[in-house]
Formats: structure tokens, C-alpha cells, sequence
């Protein structure tokens, strides 16, 4: 049972237990600093992660260390074209007494890598959607709980797009951060040659337990905030909207499509956890501008002119902000 006299102690405790996390994933994992922390605050937050980079960069191995320092089960699911819903959730079978049984498939795990998503089929994909945000599947019209904690971290490669089945905009909507991952400095890339080609590998070591997991995702929830933080939130999230009531110029004249209000959430949730693990018993407007890229960046879509005028993403959140 996870006991502290107070709110206050609990979040010191929760700080000493995110460095700790940090330093155990560190040990195997190169820089990507920014990477991982936004991959704990997304799990702390009970959202789900979707990765975006390119092939080697330790995408699959960032989960499983992840997953080793958090102490909870595992599962990687490979997304292929020819991926049926029921390889995923389980199937029912007759057993020997001629009784139909189901037979759990590996989306029943704590942590689940599903890699390169958009390589399967929207009817595979729509099976992970109930999963997100119910927490639960339905097999041959019964409901099946999984697993507490339940995250979800998808990988896709944004280069091959020959054979891949784009994310459609309410799936994008279920993850809480799109984590773009780049190539590693010259220095980083020294140090994971220098550790990946040694004969004995790193493993990193279980810092928490699924119970303090989930006494710290509710010690998130419980974190106060000031109206002027939720208000900043909102209005962000209405000036990415053309016709909401603060719609900024720049939305005009680049954007198509605006973010919906589970971006809001997500900035609130996601700012109450980054200043939980900076030790700040109360987010601040700086700790929902240090997320806000992240979890807008796949809830707002840009118009032929910025496409035209490269103008990214990016560049346009930053304005807004």
C-alpha cells in the first residue's frame, strides 16, 4: 500500500521517483531526453504516445526499457498488412468439452508497442480505438477488461509511405503526445556505438511498481489549477479553430482544420504532471507551453498555402503560443 502523510510529501516523493526513472532509462537509452520525458509525463497522465521517426532510432528498444524500469508486463504487436483484429485482441476457441473459451491476444499486457501503425489495414487499426479509450475490448459481443495501467505507444515511419494506411484524424485524436524523434548528435552517436557493441547489454532495473504507478496517475489528477492556467489552455486550443471566437491571423491563413477540446484536456493534464515532476505543486502557464507542441501537433491540420510556403506545424503552434 503506497502511504504518505500528505499531497505535498507525495509529490517530493514523486519527483525523487521520476529522477530515478530517468537515470535506470538513461543507462541504456542515448539523449532523447525530451523523448522520454514526455513518454513518462504520458504515462503519469494515463494518455498514450504515438513515435515518429525513422528506422534505428531505438524506438523499440525506448519501450522495452520503459517497460523494464516501470516493472510491468510488455507486449510488441508488429502492424502488417495483413493484421486481423482478433490477432490482436484474442479469439474464441472450443476447448475439449466442446465449450467455447477466449483465448486472450497481446493487447492484454500493461504496456503495448504497437509498431509501425500505419502499416495495417483501418479495420486493425479501429480495433485499437476501443482499447485507447475504454480500456477494454469486446470479443464475440463480451467485454474483456485490460490490464491496469494500460498504455499504448505506436510507432510509424514517416518516410515509406508506399503500403501504409494513414491514421484517421479520431484515431490521431486518442493519443495524447505525437513525439517526433531525431537523429542523435555526433557525441550521442559515439556513446550508443561505444554501448551497443560491447558483448554484455545493459538492462535498466524496476524503479516503480504498478501500484505506485497508479497512486502517482492519481496524484496528477489531483494537482490543483488556477483558472488563468485553464483559460490560457482553452484559448489556445480556440485560436487553432477558424471560426472559434480568438482565432489568431495565422490560423486564417494557414490552417484548415482546428484541434477539439481533448487537446484542452490534454494541456491541463499534461501541465499538471510537468510541474508535479519539477516539484511545483500547481502548474503555471510555462508548463503548458513546455507540451503544447507535442499534443497539438497531430490535431491541426495546415491548408495548401502553408504546404505551398512550407510553412510547418510547428512554426505555426510556436506563433500561436
Amino acid at each position: 500500500m503506497v502511504n504518505y502523510k500528505s499531497d505535498t510529501e507525495a509529490i517530493q516523493a514523486f519527483v525523487v521517483k521520476y529522477k530515478e526513472l530517468t537515470s535506470e532509462i538513461g543507462k541504456v537509452i542515448v539523449g532523447q531526453e525530451e523523448t522520454v520525458k514526455n513518454v513518462l509525463i504520458s504515462i503519469f497522465s494515463k494518455g498514450h504516445c504515438l513515435l515518429v521517426g525513422v528506422p534505428g532510432l531505438a524506438k523499440t528498444l525506448l519501450v522495452n526499457t520503459i517497460a523494464d524500469a516501470l516493472g510491468l508486463s510488455f507486449n510488441r504487436i508488429q502492424f502488417t498488412p495483413d493484421l486481423m483484429p482478433s490477432d490482436i485482441i484474442g479469439s474464441e476457441i472450443l476447448d475439449e468439452q466442446r465449450n467455447f473459451k477466449f483465448i486472450k491476444g497481446p493487447l492484454f499486457s500493461s504496456i503495448i508497442l504497437a509498431d509501425e501503425i500505419n502499416r495495417t489495414p483501418p479495420k486493425t487499426q479501429a480495433a485499437l480505438l476501443e482499447a485507447m479509450q475504454e480500456k477494454q475490448v469486446t470479443a464475440a459481443g463480451k467485454r474483456y477488461q485490460l490490464d491496469n495501467p494500460f498504455f499504448v505507444l505506436a510507432t510509424q515511419n514517416p518516410i515509406e509511405q508506399e503500403g501504409t494506411y494513414p491514421l484517421p484524424e479520431a484515431q490521431l485524436d486518442r493519443f495524447m503526445f505525437n513525439i517526433w524523434l531525431d537523429y542523435p548528435s555526433f557525441k550521442e552517436e559515439l556513446q550508443v556505438v561505444k554501448l551497443t557493441t560491447l558483448a554484455n547489454t545493459i538492462k535498466a532495473n524496476k524503479v516503480l511498481s504498478a501500484e505506485e504507478i497508479l497512486f502517482f496517475q492519481d496524484l496528477v489528477r489531483k494537482v490543483p489549477v488556477a483558472d488563468n492556467v485553464i483559460e490560457y489552455a482553452v484559448k489556445l486550443v480556440n485560436k487553432t479553430r477558424i471560426n472559434g471566437e480568438y482565432c489568431a491571423d495565422i490560423t486564417k491563413k494557414y490552417l484548415q482544420w482546428g484541434a477539439g477540446p481533448r487537446a484542452s484536456q490534454y494541456l491541463i493534464i499534461g501541465a499538471k504532471c510537468h510541474a508535479a515532476i519539477n516539484g511545483k505543486f500547481s502548474p503555471d502557464i510555462e508548463d503548458v507551453k513546455a507540451i503544447a507542441i507535442p499534443i497539438l501537433r497531430h490535431r491541426i491540420i495546415r491548408n495548401y498555402k502553408a504546404e505551398a510556403e512550407g510553412v510547418s506545424i510547428e512554426a505555426i503552434i510556436e506563433q500561436l503560443l
